[in-house]
């Protein structure tokens, strides 16, 4: 038997920060759901996501859903991406670093890999290796 883990990441923007990564690290909006789809939805959360799957950077899946509450990550979880390409990976690193902060550049590390920390502009953290 097996299991599948998905990053499901709440937002207060869930479609802007999905067509972030999008541009990003490439890949495209699977489906989504917003909460005018049930009935008797209240008018103010009619265009709200309720489910959206996007697949990027590959085969991988992050799903994201519209919060009612300040959304705040914190350090304890962080999105780890892994690439075989450094041009692929400094991409990344860059794009996801606009409008967002450099926690450790992208550099080579001495146990040979190139590694790089950044928090996105939407609070995500993300570990970016290139083996």
């Amino acid at each position: 038997m097996g299991a599948q883990i998905n990053s499901y990441l709440m937002s207060e923007d869930a479609r802007g920060q999905a067509n972030f990564y999008v541009e990003s690290l490439g890949g495209e909006i699977q489906f989504f759901t917003t909460y005018g789809e049930t009935p008797e939805t209240p008018e103010a959360i009619k265009d709200k996501i309720m489910h959206l799957a996007l697949n990027v950077a590959g085969s991988n899946t992050l799903m994201f859903a519209d919060s009612f509450e300040p959304v705040s990550y914190n350090r304890n979880i962080s999105l780890s991406l892994n690439y075989d390409d450094e041009t692929e990976a400094r991409t990344a690193y860059a794009k996801l670093s606009e409008g967002g902060e450099s926690k450790y550049p992208f550099s080579l590390q001495p146990w040979g890999a190139f590694y790089g920390e950044v928090i996105d502009r939407f609070g995500v953290t993300w570990m970016i290796t290139k083996q």
